[in-house]
């Protein structure tokens, strides 16, 4: 195992144990970490608030949502872009509030979630394809992109619960993690952002079946769920496991070279950052069919990895 045992609110782990420490602990559901100025910024689920933490813990609300929050990126001029899930908009920061960018309620079949957002303010969104949450079945979802004027289009159809994503340096590829149909999906980006000439970059395992049980019901009987992604120089990708309790490093292929375990722990997203991009940092809190969102015993761990962080986000 690569990391110490850890409670389920990280308590106790105040230092270095097996190379993980905590930055932050006592969250709601922390998600899509995002470095950007010296901090990291985490959307807190069920707070509504997107946070700022300093490479020293220190904390900063920065935002307060009327619904939750998840995906996080920013326009070409820094300013920051939020999806808010329940009522299906992506948010933009103006003069210190935020105010509508896009309403994908037309084309999302259930709440919004991850989203990224390229160096020319494009913003490609998932979706939950059906509400989970109130027990629907599992339905196939778009994925949206968003134009920097507001206007939104779907650009890829037919994923299983779209979620965490990374474009590479040269933005010529995106990858998309689908985290009920166990496995990362290539797309080839065209200059206009449209995407093309989808492929399987890992597979790790048969989908969820749609139109069953809710996807928590199946987790037993899945593989690795990959969640939110952070992508690396070598080429290879870090992952959060819905379906585990800790973090994969994988390479184009679906080998796993590496793993992160945080026992009592799901890892539910990544991000690479730090001023030479080898802090690994981990979203993690309990199972997510153990999810209750009263619970404040989520936390943001830290780990130095040899690969820097490549591409976005």
């Amino acid at each position: 195992m690569d990391g110490a045992a850890l409670p389920r609110d990280g308590g106790g782990l105040t230092a270095r144990a097996g190379g993980l420490e905590v930055l932050a602990r006592g969250l709601s559901f922390p998600e899509s970490p995002r470095w950007r100025d010296d901090r990291l910024l985490v959307s807190d689920f069920h707070t509504r608030r997107v946070i700022a933490f300093g490479a020293d813990g220190a904390v900063e609300s920065l935002h307060e949502l009327a619904h939750q929050p998840s995906g996080l990126g920013f326009d070409p001029r820094g300013r920051l872009l939020v999806v808010s899930m329940e009522d299906r908009r992506v948010l933009r920061e103006r003069e210190g509030r935020l105010v509508l960018h896009a309403d994908l309620a037309a084309l999302a079949g259930g709440p919004l979630n991850d989203m990224l957002v390229d160096p020319l303010g494009r913003a490609y969104v998932g979706n939950f394809g059906s509400d989970l949450e109130r027990g629907a079945p599992l339905a196939p979802a778009c994925l949206a992109l968003v134009d920097p004027s507001g206007e939104a289009t779907a650009v890829a159809d037919g994923l299983l619960f779209p979620n965490g994503m990374t474009l590479d340096p040269a933005g010529e590829t995106l990858l998309v993690a689908e985290t009920y149909g166990c496995r990362i999906s290539a797309f080839d980006v065209r200059a206009d952002g449209r995407l093309e000439n989808r492929r399987t970059w890992a597979r790790f395992g048969p989908p969820a079946v749609c139109g069953a049980a809710p996807p928590a019901a199946q987790l037993p009987l899945l593989s690795v769920c990959p969640d939110g992604m952070a992508l690396d120089a070598e080429g290879a990708v870090w992952i959060g496991d819905v379906a585990g309790a800790g973090a994969l490093r994988v390479r184009e292929g679906g080998e796993v070279v590496e793993r992160i375990e945080t026992p009592g722990l799901t890892v539910y997203a990544v991000a690479l950052g730090g001023p030479d991009r080898r802090d690994l940092y981990l979203c993690a809190g309990p199972h997510w069919p153990d999810h209750d969102p009263a619970r404040r015993d989520s936390v943001v761990l830290r780990r130095r990895v040899d690969v820097p962080g490549a591409g976005l986000p």
